[in-house]
Order: C-alpha cells, then structure tokens, then sequence
C-alpha cells in the first residue's frame, strides 16, 4: 500500500502559509477591538468557557485551519479510534482510552468485541476491593487496617495519577472521604525515592499497589522488589500476598512475584501508558484512597468530552479547536513550545502528566507511513500554577521568546479565604492575575505610554513589551472530580487532534527504547566491575571515563551479596 500525501503537500497547507503574512501585519490590540470577532471566539460547554480570541488568527484563519481538517481527514480518523480501528499502526492496536470511562451499557468494539463489558468487570472489582480495604474487612498480616497505599509505577502509571489524586487533595468532597487515608507514588529507580515514600509508614497497615503491564518493567520492578523486601523484613514473607496487590496483564509474573493473581487487576493493550489513568492504573489507587463513588464522577467528567469531542462540530468542538490551535501555532507561525498555566494550585501536577501527553505522543520526526517528516511537529509543554509561574518565568514569556500559553482558571475555589477588611478574597486576587495576564500578552506597552508615564528615556526600552503574544483561556465552574476528569480528556484528545492533522501516530514511543537498551548494556558492566572487578570496557571515551570516575568513586559499596533498605 502506497504511504499517503504529506499534509504539507496538500493546497490548504499552502494556504495557510501564505496566510501568515496576513496575520504578521495585524497585531493583537487590533484584533481585540474587533467585538464580533472575539465575540465569535467564545465557546461554551457544560458550564465551560474556551476563549481564543487572544490567538493570532481571524475567522479566515479559521476556516483554512477547517480546510486543514478536511484536508486531513480529521472526522474520518476521530470516528477510526472511536470505531476501535487499530490507528496505531506501528504496534497494530486499537487505541479505546474512551471505552475506560464510557457509560456502562456502551458499545465500543476492539476487534469485533465490545470491551466495555470487560472494563466494567475491573471497574466492579475495584469498587469491591477498595471498599473492603476502606471499610476494615480487609485487614493485614497482623490484623491491623491498611490506611496507607504506596503506588508503584513510572511515566503513565504514575504522573497521570498523580496529578487527579494531587487535585482531589483539596475538592471538599474528596477529602472528606479521604480522612485518616494517605496516597503515595513510588516511580524514580532512585533509592531517594523510595526512603521518602516509606519513611514515617508502617509495614503493618501500608498496602502497595505494583503497576506494570508486564510486570517487566525495570524501575518499577526493582522498586516492586525493595518495597517487598520492607514489607518481609518487618512482617515476613507470608505478608506479602496480604499487603502487595497488582495491575498487570501477566498473572504469571504476578504470582511468581508472591502477589496473589487473584488480586491482579487487569487492562489492555489498546490502553496506552499515557491514557491509562482512567484505567485500573489510576483507578485503583484512587479508589482505595477517595472512595469509588469519587473516582466514578471523574470518569463520567472525561466520558462527557469524550462524547462532545466525538459529535460535537468543529468550530464548538473544544479539543478540535485547541488542536488546530496548536497546529498553527507551531507549524505555522513557528512557536514551538506552549505553557500550561492553571490558576490554581490544585492542578500543581497538571503540566508535567501533559507535559508526558503531549510530548511522548507527538514528538515524531516521520509520518504514521514512515516517511521523514518535512516541518516541525510536537510542543515543548511546561508550566507552573499561577501565580507562581509569574515569579519565575513569565519574564520571558513577556519581553522574550513569544511561547503561547494556556490559562486554567476557576470560578469557585476549592478552599475560600476571606478576611475581614480585606479588598478581595485570596481567591479573588489570584483570579485578578488570571485575567490581567492574557491582556498584558496581548497588548504589551508601547514606548508611547511609558513615555506619557514620565518614564526616564534610558529604561523605555527596557520596560517597553511587544504585546502580540498569543493566549488562550480556559474558565471552569469549579475543580471537582466531573471537571478534573473533563480537563484530562479535552487535553488527551486535543493532542491526537494535532496527531490527526500531522499525520502521525500519537500512540506509540518508540523514542523511549534505545536509551533503555543501552542502560542494559552499563547494567552488566556495572555488576561485572563490583562484583568481579572486570574493566570498564565496550564503550566510548567519554562514557568509559565517567563510568571510571563512578566505580571509583564508589568503592564504599559492598561487594557482598546482601540487602541493605533506606535508614531514614
């Protein structure tokens, strides 16, 4: 089968590259002053309000950016992963992160099968476990109530979880049921790591959750076998089949390890590591520590983009919008990183699980065909809460590189303040910055006003912005599980919308591989050297000299076989 046109071979491509020089002679304060336009750039969904209207782009712009759409068979690939095509090609699977969450009597077909009864069995079964942990009915080896969970896992089965969990901290609900409950992730290989998430916990009432598809994977395992041998250490090996439960395909590996299969919780491979928090991935630990009644609202939030996102029409579809957004942000007027800045410190977590999202997804350098791709495709995504983004690197998102910016913002907060005598409530004075920063992006200051201002002429430049900088904003009703589930799934399928249009594959990582395999290749050079005293050999100068450096530097570590846990 012949590999399909590049899009940037197609006429609306082209398009939309002449249409930059239209765009470049029109600055933002322009058009801002144009009510109808703005007006046309506000979109409303299930209590959400998108405006775009700080985008450099008109309604023309718009329109080309549809062309696009057509051009690359956005609907028709949108209804392929809803249809449970295989769209991941490379790893021939279907791509059903949506059958996660979807309504109990769906049907969504991977295969000629529908899946959702089968996500639903593990939804039971969680619901059923995590109330027998919750309730006492499952105690410990000693008879003891497990009111602590350490979460294993890295990448996907770690920073989405944590970034639902760190944002249902604070929702009054949540907490309630979390009372007397703690929730931690265990995901860097660094011993670090692992002395602070045991440090202060008992053996007797922490229960682990291990999860790998696998139940091969290095950090994970490794970690896996040291919280083992905590839990052994203090309670015997016995324990563990009454403290380590599971969330893996491999039930082999599971009951080798000393978990009880029984106790494994499944998903699938059409579940990608980096969608997999709807998933018992995320489900599990979450459940075990805010209920499922919980956990279930948040679900329903993401199922309801799912829907929207999947019947919506484009020009008030919001994950379509965003993602050719980003398109035109980054492949045609050249802005190749984005920043994510919720006004809350709820979302603290937000960023860096998109930042996974968005940049293991889509930073590709070939087409879905193979074919080397000829334009820039992936963003570079960071951010921080505001306002604290504001102290640290918004200067130069202001008077140095243009980087397009997301702001998150809330109407109720989660933790009202107020004091008496007080101007504004701290909710209030946190919104005020979320509202004023957009409209400082986009219209600067000129050397005009400053000079006005009385400015002395040696700091105009200096204090002189551009303005012209794109934004865009995102105003929930409040940040409870429905939103935080609604938030996660707008920026999942915002991501494979600008896959779509790139004509990538946002669903497969090949790019995390080689550094894997070739920490194998150190791993037996390192055993080989402590144990055997071998030579550091079969590498180039730079490396052999600091692995050198290393060994050296190390010899305080004993060279006999025994186990040695964090003193902390």
């Amino acid at each position: 089968m012949a590999p399909s046109a590049l899009i940037c071979e197609t006429q609306p491509w082209k398009d939309l590259k002449a249409h930059v020089d239209d765009i470049k002679k029109t600055h933002l304060r322009e058009l801002m002053n144009d009510t109808e336009r703005c007006q046309s750039m506000m979109i409303e969904f299930d209590g959400m309000l998108l405006d775009y209207s700080r985008q450099r782009a008109t309604s023309d712009t718009l329109n080309k950016l549809k062309n696009l759409a057509e051009a690359a068979h956005l609907k028709e690939k949108i209804n392929k992963m809803f249809n449970g095509e295989r769209i991941n090609s490379t790893e021939d699977r279907s791509v059903l992160h949506i059958a996660l969450r979807a309504p109990r009597d769906s049907v969504i077909n991977s295969d000629g099968k529908n899946v959702v009864p089968d996500v639903w069995q593990v939804l039971d079964k969680i619901k059923d476990f995590s109330e027998r942990i919750r309730s006492g009915a499952w105690i410990g080896a000693t008879g003891k109530a497990l009111t602590n969970v350490i979460a294993v896992g890295i990448g996907g089965s770690f920073l989405g979880p944590l970034f639902v969990h760190t944002a249902l901290q604070t929702d009054s609900e949540a907490s309630e049921f979390a009372k007397g409950r703690q929730l931690r992730f265990l995901a860097n290989v660094d011993p670090v790591d692992v002395a602070r998430n045991i440090t202060g916990l008992d053996p007797e009432t922490t229960l682990v959750v291990v999860v790998s598809k696998t139940f091969t994977t290095a950090e994970t395992m490794l970690n896996a076998r040291t919280i083992r041998e905590w839990i052994s250490a203090a309670l015997g090996p016995e324990a563990v089949a009454k403290h380590m439960v599971a969330v893996s395909t491999n039930l082999t590996l599971v009951e080798k390890f000393g978990i009880d299969p029984n106790n494994a919780f499944a998903f699938w491979d059409w579940v990608g590591g980096r969608y997999s928090v709807c998933s018992a991935v995320g489900v599990l630990p979450l459940s075990l520590q805010y209920g499922f009644a919980v956990v279930e609202k948040f679900l329903k939030g993401a199922s309801s983009i799912d829907q929207h996102f999947h019947s919506a029409p484009f020009e008030k579809n919001l994950p379509v919008l965003l993602g050719l957004l980003s398109v035109w942000n980054v492949s045609f007027l050249g802005y190749p990183a984005r920043a994510i800045l919720p006004y809350t410190q709820a979302l603290e977590k937000f960023a860096p699980h998109i930042q996974q999202v968005s940049m293991e997804s889509n930073g590709k350098g070939v087409s879905i065909d193979g074919v080397p791709l000829p334009f820039e495709a992936g963003e570079i995504d960071f951010g921080e809460p505001g306002t604290n983004g504001q102290h640290s690197f918004y200067q130069l998102i202001h008077q140095g590189r243009v980087i397009p910016c997301d702001f998150i913002g809330v109407v109720k907060s989660q933790q009202p303040v107020y004091l008496k005598g007080e101007v504004v409530s701290n909710h209030d004075e946190l919104m005020s910055n979320f509202f004023a920063q957009p409209d400082a992006l986009a219209y600067g200051k000129t050397p005009e006003q400053l000079l006005k201002e009385n400015v002395p002429h040696h700091l105009v430049t200096h204090k002189t912005f551009s303005g012209d900088r794109p934004s865009l904003s995102l105003l929930l009703p409040s940040l409870n599980a429905y939103n935080i589930g609604q938030l996660l799934a707008i920026y999942e399928h915002r991501v494979a919308v600008e896959g779509f249009v790139w004509g990538i594959n946002s669903f497969d990582q090949w790019g995390v591989e080689l550094g894997k395999s070739l920490a194998t290749q150190v791993r037996k050079q390192l055993n080989a050297s402590r144990k055997k005293t071998e030579p550091v050999e079969g590498f180039n100068f730079s490396t052999t000299t600091l692995l050198t450096r290393y060994l050296e530097a190390s010899t305080d570590i004993s060279k006999e076989d025994c186990t040695v846990l964090p003193k902390m």
